[in-house]
């Protein structure tokens, strides 16, 4: 049988299954195994294009794009958008870069079923983060998913269960991780040569002040979008431009800042810090959360805080997370970052490089001041993140940001803002994710979806 009359009775996918199927019987490997033996069944040579369909084509979701497009032996097979115009961006991007024309969809399911794509990119609000990724695994496809993962913390549990059930590669976009200044920052930190750290500042610092994303009325929603696809699993709501967020003028897309869709700078900015500090820390979660804050300044229709502070216990050091909206200055110029503050040195990093900046007193101890600046550092990191990810695909391996690590970096962020919106202090376990005698906390861990969909 000639290759083309193969191809027609199976397909590409098929083809990769039963093979891989009878590799794994020859070598006594039992259904079922540790991931990296049994995703095998859908390894990928390495002269092998990888078929990728992107969910989501706003500003995000092209970017990734375009930065999967540009890795060897990777094709963008397929783009879906509820909302024409954004779709219609990413398809001119793929034409002006002299790229095949991909599969259009305006329904994400469609492309799920579509057996050649090997590779999802669900770049949609974050509301649609847990539904894009668990259907995408139940269709055989691996995932590189935005971050936050989830918007609670039950959704991220199942994103995890389902990745694992299936055997799927499923990595998030927190790309700091595969930042070389990150990673060397990280070595630092946990070598001793900071002593023994006790607190950790993360923080982001802006002014929009008055006006913020404005207040604008209720409106239809415009042409070439379904504003009943793009809301999904979220309440039903009148269509407002803000709740949408996709505007002309450059800006990341406010849905951000609006409960039903996110968790505002917490989940969209403190997932990336608080990503860092967990994984620096060796640790998955705090044992207690305190929040302070509220929307005090803006006169916008948001709904989530312009200025708050997070106090994040865990059993050896204390984390903060501040954001302001409406206020820039503060001591340190810096508008973001990440401080590790140890008894010998401190250790300050954001996209840009890191900064050691020993203590004025150090007991005797030798402490180097090391400054690393780098250049053009967070486009590189987003590249090099997403190579890493398609060369986990291929091998099998775990990616440096698992979803596991997207899941415990979107739940810190998540516990804040229950915190804030309870107004009070709560106690967490991280092993059991569940508050500790606080049941009213605990129903926030999930939501409910709106009709058809579910989780489940």
């Amino acid at each position: 049988m000639n290759k083309d009359n193969c191809n027609k009775k199976m397909g590409r996918r098929d083809l990769i299954k039963s093979g891989a199927a009878l590799a794994m019987a020859a070598a006594g490997i039992a259904k079922g195994a540790a991931p990296a033996a049994a995703a095998g069944e859908n390894i990928l040579g390495a002269n092998d294009a990888l078929q990728v369909g992107v969910i989501g084509t706003g500003k995000m979701g092209r970017s990734n794009m375009m930065a999967f497009s540009r890795e060897k032996n990777v094709r963008i097979a397929a783009v879906c958008d509820c909302y024409k115009p954004n779709m219609d961006l990413a398809l001119e991007a793929l034409e002006k870069a002299d790229l095949p024309k991909p599969r259009a969809y305006s329904d994400f399911r469609r492309l799920l079923d579509n057996k050649d794509i090997d590779v999802v990119i669900a770049a949609t609000p974050d509301h649609w983060h847990p539904l894009n990724t668990v259907m995408a695994c139940r269709a055989g496809k691996d995932v590189y998913v935005e971050k936050p993962v989830s918007v609670v913390v039950s959704e991220g549990r199942k994103m995890i269960e389902k990745a694992r059930e299936t055997n799927r590669i499923v990595g998030v976009g927190t790309q700091q991780r595969s930042g070389e200044h990150f990673q060397r920052a990280v070595e630092i930190v946990q070598s001793g040569r900071l002593g023994r750290i006790t607190k950790v500042s993360t923080w982001n610092y802006e002014n929009e002040y008055p006006e913020g994303i404005g207040n604008p009325p209720d409106s239809d929603p415009p042409e070439g979008l379904d504003w009943d696809m793009w809301l999904g699993p979220a309440p039903m709501r009148p269509f407002n431009i803000n709740r949408f967020g996709v505007v002309d003028d450059g800006r990341w897309s406010s849905f951000r800042w609006f409960w039903d869709y996110a968790g505002g700078m917490m989940t969209d900015w403190g997932t990336h810090l608080i990503d860092v500090v967990l994984w620096a820390m060796k640790v998955k979660g705090p044992e207690a959360v305190s929040t302070s804050g509220g929307k005090f300044a803006l006169l916008d229709n948001r709904d989530t805080p312009d200025t708050m502070v997070a106090t994040f216990q865990f059993p050896d050091f204390v984390c903060t997370y501040e954001n302001r909206k409406a206020a820039r200055h503060a001591k340190d110029p810096r508008g973001y970052g990440i401080i590790f503050h140890g008894t010998d040195a401190s250790l300050f990093v954001d996209r840009e490089g890191f900064s050691l900046e020993p203590e004025t007193v150090s007991r005797g101890r030798e402490i180097e001041a090391k400054t690393m600046p780098l250049e053009s550092r967070g486009s590189d990191q987003h590249q090099t993140h997403v190579k890493a990810f398609i060369d986990c695909v291929r091998s099998r391996k775990r990616f440096i940001s698992d979803i596991e690590d997207g899941h415990y970096a979107s739940v810190t962020p998540h516990l804040a803002n229950i915190s804030l919106r309870l107004g009070r202090s709560l106690r967490w376990d991280p092993k059991a994710e569940r508050f500790i005698g606080d049941s009213e906390a605990d129903r926030m861990l999930s939501r409910a979806y709106r009709a058809p969909w579910s989780l489940a």
